[in-house]
């Protein structure tokens, strides 16, 4: 098997891990609160790769290399701190507003709403001297399309979990045009974990103010923590941080946006959710215009 299929596979399993963790996120507001849920899961997700950092550093040390870090410039430790609380702010903000709009919407919709970050990206780009290619404005009017048939259907009624939720992928935007920015200077597998943590420890001062803990319904929903700490913050990132090594990075992200059709039907088949003709509809065309948004041009061809 070629590294560029074996990269692909790779891929494709963190877009199922974070698919699927749409479903564990629903599952766990029905007992614990969204700050308690992101709270505990970004801590476990810290330390799973804090644990990941201190094996790959002692195997650096017997191997004498440095896979992770070729050809990144050395940057100072103050740098890799303050990008990686900048990315810890914009994942909390990010990960609240999905985690609260959760309450009031499935996990199928809440997957490709999410997934309309990979609109948004390009978009950010202009402001920061980026062309836009007329393919990813004809994926806009797409997405713009099937988000009004997912989140208005024929009611024409608008969901306030749908606004929030579409509210949280602007966070990620910000989120991923920032690390765009900074990668190449900082190891992409530090910054997640710092990130983690940061988001873990905001969490919990906003617990302490507007939430109680209950420790008994915390362990009563520990696998969906555990499954949204370690695999989907912990393991996945991981994975796509190999993965990235030996897949262009297009096909990457068509790849990983299969997150949201991951949701939709773990959505469907775990927690038995219903879903509409509209709102089918939606996903297809909004699924459509992920695709075509993340086309290359004949030149990259």
């Amino acid at each position: 098997m070629s590294k560029k299929m074996r990269g692909n596979i790779l891929l494709f399993i963190t877009a199922f891990i974070w698919g699927c963790a749409f479903v564990a996120q629903r599952t766990g507001m029905e007992y614990i609160g969204p700050l308690t849920f992101n709270g505990i899961r970004s801590l476990i997700g810290g330390f799973t790769l804090l644990l990941f950092l201190l094996i790959r550093n002692k195997l650096q040390q017997k191997n004498r290399t440095d896979e992770i870090n070729v050809g990144k410039k050395q940057t100072t430790k103050k740098y890799t701190l303050f990008c990686g609380c900048v990315c810890g702010i914009c994942l909390f903000v990010g990960t609240t507003l999905q985690q609260i709009g959760m309450v009031y919407t499935t996990a199928g919709k809440a997957g490709f709403i999410t997934a309309f970050y990979i609109i948004l990206v390009p978009l950010f780009g202009i402001f920061l001297g980026k062309k836009i290619r007329p393919i990813v404005w004809l994926g806009v009017l797409l997405a713009m399309a099937g988000l009004y048939l997912l989140c208005v259907g024929e009611d024409f009624a608008v969901n306030k979990g749908d606004i929030l939720v579409l509210l949280c992928s602007f966070a990620f935007t910000i989120h991923i045009t920032f690390v765009d920015k900074v990668s190449q200077r900082i190891d992409g597998v530090v910054i997640s974990c710092i990130q983690l943590f940061v988001c873990g420890l905001i969490s919990l001062i906003g617990i302490v103010i507007f939430e109680e803990v209950n420790w008994k319904l915390v362990l009563q929903c520990s696998i969906p923590i555990l499954y949204a700490g370690v695999l989907s913050c912990g393991v996945a990132y991981t994975l796509q941080i190999v993965a990235q090594k030996y897949t262009e990075p297009t096909v990457a992200s068509m790849i990983m946006s299969l997150e949201s059709v991951f949701a939709l039907l773990s959505g469907m088949i775990i927690l038995k959710e219903s879903i509409t003709p509209y709102e089918v509809l939606g996903c297809v065309i909004m699924f459509v215009a992920i695709i075509l948004a993340q086309l290359p041009e004949k030149k990259e061809k």
